[in-house]
């Protein structure tokens, strides 16, 4: 799959192509309707598909500090979407200056004269251009013109996650700050996750016998509420049933949040310097302060069997 950071990067012999454009932060089951349809389309006229999308946030240049915590940082997004068989993201970058293009501009500049649209496939809520002046029925109007087909998908399915709410990114968004990650999981289409860098911590879990990598997360990542999880660790391509923790280690008295996982059952892993991947399977238990030392490390015990139960079911159910 191709990847394109800006208008620049596309190639100048680029054909025609089927085109949708959105944050698609998480790249959730509805967003995979859209994608999967835009797919589909792409292969009945011949042509590859394209998925537009923007760095940073619409929102943290409208409105700075507004900036939303993201499922998924772009890399893994245009993983999924490959996954999905699109063949090109473009990501443009979100400039005050981009932001004043008029709704007729974007469609020119983007759709038009650099990725040449066939199909344009979105879904029923699509706002583009200046104060999102833009929606689907002006992209419709101006195909007529241009020489472009426009297909909504109604993303806006349900499922049992948030009492039966549309699938959406602020939706998952908010089930992942109150720690449900199950219902996150069910609107994802998998596991929440998220990714960074093990660093050094206090190193007290290698001290109590449960060390734990220490992930220093991406910038806006959706971090769960505090709390312990079951889920997995992957790193340098292994990924190992954990438990994960969330929180500033009430225990200690710290003040600093962090995300650790303990990788079940492995002894003398290495992990410092290395990119890792925490996936969230299903909540434990809150994040607390034990009278003893003794307690805590009982609740540990415990908390590592329950994870190890759930992960173990979870694999073998060939979830």
């Amino acid at each position: 799959m191709q990847r394109w950071r800006g208008l620049e990067d596309i190639p100048q012999d680029w054909g025609r192509s089927v085109v949708t454009i959105g944050s698609y932060d998480g790249v959730h089951r509805g967003h995979q309707l859209i994608i999967g349809r835009a797919v589909e389309r792409a292969r009945e006229l011949g042509v590859p598909t394209v998925v537009v999308t923007f760095d940073p946030h619409p929102s943290e240049v409208v409105r700075p500090g507004s900036h939303p915590p993201l499922l998924a940082p772009h890399h893994r997004r245009a993983e999924l979407m490959a996954e999905l068989g699109v063949d090109a993201v473009l990501v443009l970058p979100f400039t005050a200056e981009f932001s004043q293009l008029s709704p007729a501009d974007f469609i020119v500049k983007v759709l038009v004269d650099k990725l040449h649209a066939r199909a344009v496939i979105e879904g029923p809520n699509f706002r583009f251009g200046h104060r999102a002046a833009g929606n689907v029925e002006f992209l419709t109007e101006l195909g007529a013109t241009y020489d472009y087909e426009v297909e909504v998908i109604d993303l806006y399915v349900s499922g049992a996650a948030g009492g039966g709410q549309p699938f959406s990114s602020t939706l998952t968004r908010r089930l992942v700050a109150e720690g449900d990650v199950t219902g996150a999981a069910e609107i994802l289409g998998r596991p929440h996750r998220v990714e960074g860098i093990v660093v050094r911590g206090a190193q007290r879990g290698r001290e109590l016998g449960f060390p734990t990598a220490n992930v220093e997360t991406l910038p806006h990542t959706a971090i769960p509420a505090d709390g312990v999880y079951a889920g997995w660790l992957t790193a340098a391509g292994e990924r190992m049933p954990a438990a994960i923790s969330v929180g500033t280690n009430p225990q200690f008295d710290g003040t600093e949040r962090t995300v650790e996982a303990y990788a079940i059952d492995r002894e003398g892993l290495d992990l410092y310097g290395l990119h890792v991947t925490v996936d969230f399977l299903a909540y434990v238990r809150g994040m607390l302060k034990f009278d003893t030392l003794d307690d805590l490390l009982v609740a540990m015990a415990a908390d590592v069997e329950k994870c190890r139960t759930l992960t173990a079911a979870y694999d073998a159910a060939g979830a």
